[in-house]
């Protein structure tokens, strides 16, 4: 069998952050009654007129930025013709030939590797109503129906380039736009909630070939898992009809999660059906360079910039800060607790965050911005490890502690339960004295070439001071004495 190459783009519909939709003043708030958050401009009744929303311009204008994009000076909302039960009007407003923002690139994590993914476009486009029907019941006394509530919320679409070859480069994509457009403001993320939302275009070829294969769309992908599950899916499909003698038709399909496969919706549509012309209603949008630079002035510190940071003030690997900088709230925590534990703790506080912390969140279901431990406490728990008050083992203690609410410091969780460590030399040496003498068989069966005889008398110390005992003082005064 031949061997094939995937090839995938990736286009993302981001709910843009604006309290009002994009050319009415309906509120965009998430779970009201169907149909109470639709006015007449939303809906296109004869008369009514859209009014663009400045606020969705400037979350535009910061993904430009982000990304590296040429920001349009001059762009032109278009209307997208088609009929569907939720798009009353008609049409949909977007653009189409020229859009707010062209170009860009965002670097993904696979694995070991880093690769840069080109983007196409940005465009500025609204939503469209949604279809009920299971669930609707109540509503709707068990039939369809349709919600208006999200026609007219403001999108950002962004369409890469066909870059990637692999599920799991599609999915470090999607991961890295969602922590983007998350850390910069312009949108929640909130997958469940449909404000963003993917599709994947998804071809294969012979490798060596150079032109595309025949893509098929995979719609509206709401979780990173259902997209490596359908990609993969999609690709095997692809290959396997291929290699069978079949063709592929453009398509777009649905992925079924409970099947695990996708299947097709309808043909896939062309530009050209959508008779896209100018929307006589709404004027070019004018973009000056004064706007541009007074938002660049509002812009955070970039991921990739504070993960540069990271790795020269902190001496953190790259793999280290490329977690630490996967979400704005992280970061914020990581060098928060930096702040109170010490620059030059900082690699121990990275292992705390991203080992401790990051599993107990896991456990009870929790987000960074959830976390009953504040960055101060876990700077400070930090602080007494490395100054030798607390072992790693006796910090977990203190850590649970913090976590549970017991107490508002690492000091006064030390003081309370007793724990800090015994790290006199004099004590434990009279302790190792006492210990030799009382486990000469132990010793015997060390100097005979036994490890694990050495192993055996640091936990018995260890036990001995009820886990209080400096582990590191332990291990070296034991090696000087049998030796």
């Amino acid at each position: 069998m031949k061997p094939w190459e995937v090839v995938i783009g990736i286009e993302t519909h981001a709910q843009l952050s604006t309290q009002a939709k994009i050319f009415s003043g309906s509120s965009t708030a998430f779970g009201a009654t169907p149909n109470l958050q639709a006015n007449a401009v939303d809906i296109a009744l004869p008369g009514v007129l859209p009014v663009l929303n400045k606020g969705a311009v400037e979350c535009a204008i910061r993904f430009g930025l982000a990304v590296g994009g040429t920001i349009a000076p001059r762009s032109v909302f278009a209307r997208k013709n088609y009929f569907y039960p939720d798009l009353p009007k008609g049409y949909q407003i977007s653009q189409y030939e020229k859009p707010v923002v062209l170009g860009g690139k965002l670097s993904i994590q696979v694995g070991e590797s880093e690769k840069t993914v080109s983007l196409t476009r940005a465009h500025l486009e609204e939503d469209a109503g949604k279809s009920l029907h299971e669930g609707a019941a109540e509503i709707f006394q068990g039939r369809s129906g349709i919600d208006l509530n999200r026609a007219g919320t403001p999108l950002l679409e962004i369409v890469s380039e066909p870059d990637m070859r692999s599920a799991a480069e599609a999915v470090a994509y999607a991961r890295a736009l969602h922590a983007l457009v998350r850390w910069i403001g312009i949108c929640d993320g909130n997958m469940q909630e449909g404000s963003f939302r993917c599709d994947a275009n998804v071809s294969v070829r012979p490798v060596g070939q150079t032109h595309f294969g025949t893509r098929r769309e995979i719609k509206n992908l709401n979780s990173f898992r259902f997209m490596q599950q359908a990609i993969d899916y999609e690709v095997q499909w692809q290959i396997a009809t291929l290699e069978e003698g079949g063709s592929i038709e453009q398509a777009t399909v649905l992925f079924d999660p409970d099947s695990g496969e996708t299947r097709a919706m309808r043909s896939k549509e062309n530009a050209h059906d959508y008779r896209y012309f100018p929307d006589p209603d709404l004027l070019p949008l004018v973009i000056d360079r004064q706007w541009i630079e007074q938002i660049r002035l509002q812009m955070p510190e970039l991921p990739a910039a504070q993960r540069d940071r990271l790795m020269a003030d902190y001496g953190l690997s790259a793999y280290d800060a490329g977690v630490l900088t996967s979400s704005l709230e992280l970061a914020s925590y990581f060098e928060a607790a930096v702040a109170v534990a010490g620059q030059a703790n900082a690699k121990t506080c990275a292992n705390w965050v991203m080992v401790d912390l990051a599993a107990r969140l896991n456990r009870e279901g929790l987000e960074i911005t959830d976390c009953p431990l504040s960055a101060a406490r876990l700077g400070g728990l930090v602080a007494r490890i490395a100054d030798g008050t607390l072992s790693t083992k006796l910090g977990r203690k203190v850590f649970d502690a913090l976590w549970s609410g017991e107490a508002v410091s690492a000091d006064e969780v030390i003081a309370a339960q007793g724990l800090q460590q015994i790290s006199d030399s004099g004590s434990l040496e009279t302790l190792i004295d006492e210990l030799l003498a009382a486990n000469a068989t132990m010793v015997a069966e060390f100097r005979a070439g036994k490890e694990k005889a050495f192993n055996a008398l640091v936990g018995q110390a260890m036990k001995a001071t009820r886990g209080k005992a400096n582990p590191q003082m332990v291990s070296d005064l034991l090696r000087r004495k049998l030796a």
